[in-house]
């Protein structure tokens, strides 16, 4: 066995423990994360298991980073973790020489908390593997996660009184148009006329999102292969997963999902949720719990401190648009989180009714 442990570094304040298995990428990651972590090395991923076998409650990994393997021992690994009584709540990050497809497919359909493939930054491997102990995103843990942010957002009165306005006199006008929706999605497919998920908001507060049903009822199971195909934020380069999925020309949608979407009626039921008060009118969009996961670093988690919403400045700028990056809807979130009021709100409603009618296929 040539399990190797790095020079432990006092000053710089890290009781992060380290194990990894893999030799391709082995001296990347010796330069770039022995300065902070406390990294146990492992030529293969039988000496990881040999190791992981060793240890008890108190010397278990925080981390385990693996390279991924074409025999695919790595996949039975990250198996043989998530039935661990001991290793089950260890972060477990997959890394890939090659940009692979299949294997990054595989990668988050095992829901790992992150995947890099080469090429990539290892200072952005380096922040996020601090990011991912800090905020303790070892089991998906959002709702704990709402109370560890260092900066609350408490609603201003006359943003919420815009909100129970708009969202009552809206409720009271469109129900004959609800009622419509909801009779043309039975007529239209199998499954119920609403679709909740688990979405993310303003300071990684955790709650029931509501759309009318636009995609089939299997739509979920094909999310992992879809992005990891099909991804309009993906990286050309295959740097690292993307914090945002946004599916081209979506083969899951319904022929009356297509409309609905482009006409965004689907997001009526949201009135419900400003109503309950879980978001705004005029907000950064609420996020999977999946995406949201990729985005707590310090450059990006600001735009959970802002109020969540059902428009925004996403939506009323370059919503739609192939040319947008990952980065540039991330600015506009950062943007809004930290300048927004309520003449920007109003610019951004009055500038909202256009937007719903720009023609996207994502």
């Amino acid at each position: 066995m040539n399990q190797q442990t790095s020079d432990w570094n006092e000053n710089s304040g890290s009781h992060v423990k380290i194990a990894y298995a893999g030799s391709e990428l082995k001296n990347l990651i010796l330069s770039g994360l022995n300065d902070n972590f406390n990294i146990i090395y492992n030529d293969s991923i039988p000496q990881l298991e040999e190791y992981l076998g060793n240890q008890s409650i108190l010397t278990v990994p925080d981390i385990i980073l693996v390279e991924t393997d074409t025999d695919g021992k790595y996949f039975k690994l990250v198996q043989d973790l998530k039935k661990s009584f001991l290793l089950n709540g260890a972060i477990v990050v997959l890394l890939s020489s090659g940009n692979d497809k299949d294997i990054k497919q595989k990668a988050m359909g095992l829901k790992v908390h992150d995947f890099y493939s080469m090429p990539f930054l290892i200072d952005n491997l380096r922040e996020r593997l601090n990011f991912l102990v800090t905020f303790k995103l070892i089991k998906p843990r959002l709702l704990e996660l709402s109370k560890e942010v260092d900066t609350t957002y408490k609603m201003p009165f006359g943003k919420r009184l815009i909100d129970l306005v708009i969202s009552c006199s809206m409720l009271f006008i469109l129900s004959p148009l609800f009622l419509l929706i909801a009779i043309l999605i039975k007529l239209d497919s199998k499954g119920p006329v609403f679709y909740k998920s688990k979405r993310v908001g303003t300071g990684y507060k955790v709650f029931d999102f509501y759309k009318f049903r636009s995609m089939r009822t299997d739509a979920d199971q094909l999310l992992a292969k879809l992005s990891a195909e099909n991804n309009q934020y993906a990286s050309s380069g295959g740097s690292t997963q993307a914090a945002f999925v946004k599916i081209k020309n979506d083969p899951r949608i319904t022929k009356l999902g297509q409309f609905l979407r482009n006409s965004s009626l689907d997001e009526l039921p949201q009135l419900f949720n400003i109503l309950r008060g879980d978001m705004s009118v005029v907000g950064n969009r609420p996020l999977p719990v999946y995406e949201a996961e990729m985005l707590t670093s310090n450059e990006w988690s600001m735009r959970f401190l802002g109020p969540a919403g059902l428009t925004g400045l996403w939506q009323v700028s370059k919503r739609g648009k192939e040319d947008m990056s990952e980065r540039e809807r991330k600015k506009l979130d950062n943007f809004y989180a930290q300048k927004y009021s309520i003449w920007l709100d109003f610019k951004i409603i009055m500038s909202t009714i256009p937007a719903l009618f720009q023609k996207e296929k994502v």
